[in-house]
């Protein structure tokens, strides 16, 4: 009999979408994350932020936390800048409560550009509402639909370190928040040249990783086969 691949938990959005003849409000996800854990050998499960997800994580091997608009600042006891945008109220309050359910199981997490950043918020950090303000360029997110595409350092001796052996990797960028103060039990594990964290972990943990960048958005499954193997080596043991 054939081991059942783990499956893997993905966030998704629900916006107004056109395809075939249709134009309406629909669940969506881009497919390179689901193509992506396919490859690592995992079986892909959307998690659309209706109802409530949280009580889910019970039946999940895995969560990605994928990326998306902005959380609402509120959430983190701030006014919102004016170019904060895109929030979803119903999403920010899914996605936390199913963070939350996930870490209390100690499931392996993986979170995608605003999935950082719910991981941070739901860990009592707080975010920069807009990069642009505070490292005085655009890089990170330069035009609609265009990614940033450059390296970031990597920490040394850090499990991001593990999956990409390697000190600098160059990564898609397509964000205009990120992490300010960092989470109860996160730590930095990457930065762009700009001084800006690209990437934290939880810190005892047996897998929870925060990316600010977007490894769907490439061939390079390195992220997505740590996460695949983690999720593989909690089921057998």
């Amino acid at each position: 009999m054939s081991v059942p691949s783990p499956v893997v938990g993905i966030t998704a959005y629900v916006e107004p979408a056109r395809f075939t003849v249709w134009d309406m409000t629909a669940t969506l996800l881009p497919h390179s994350y689901v193509e992506h854990v396919v490859r690592a050998g995992g079986q892909p499960v959307l998690l659309p932020p209706v109802g409530d997800p949280a009580p889910l994580v019970e039946r999940l091997d895995a969560l990605i936390v994928a990326g998306g608009g902005d959380l609402n600042p509120a959430r983190y006891g701030v006014e919102a800048h004016e170019r904060t945008a895109q929030v979803r109220d119903f999403r920010d309050e899914a996605e936390l409560d199913l963070v939350r359910a996930a870490l209390e199981r100690r499931l392996p997490v993986l979170g995608i550009c605003r999935g950082l950043q719910i991981l941070n918020v739901a860990l009592g950090g707080t975010l920069h509402q807009h990069v642009p303000e505070v490292v005085g360029d655009t890089r990170h997110c330069p035009a609609p639909g265009v990614y940033g595409r450059f390296p970031v350092k990597i920490g040394s001796g850090t499990r991001l370190a593990a999956v990409f052996a390697e000190e600098r990797a160059t990564v898609a960028h397509y964000h205009h928040q990120a992490i300010d103060r960092l989470g109860t039990g996160l730590v930095p594990v990457a930065w762009a040249d700009d001084g800006l964290v690209e990437a934290a972990e939880l810190t005892g943990y047996p897998f929870g990783i925060g990316v600010q960048w977007h490894p769907e958005a490439g061939d390079d499954g390195a992220l997505f086969a740590a996460l695949i193997a983690a999720a593989d080596g909690r089921t057998r043991s």
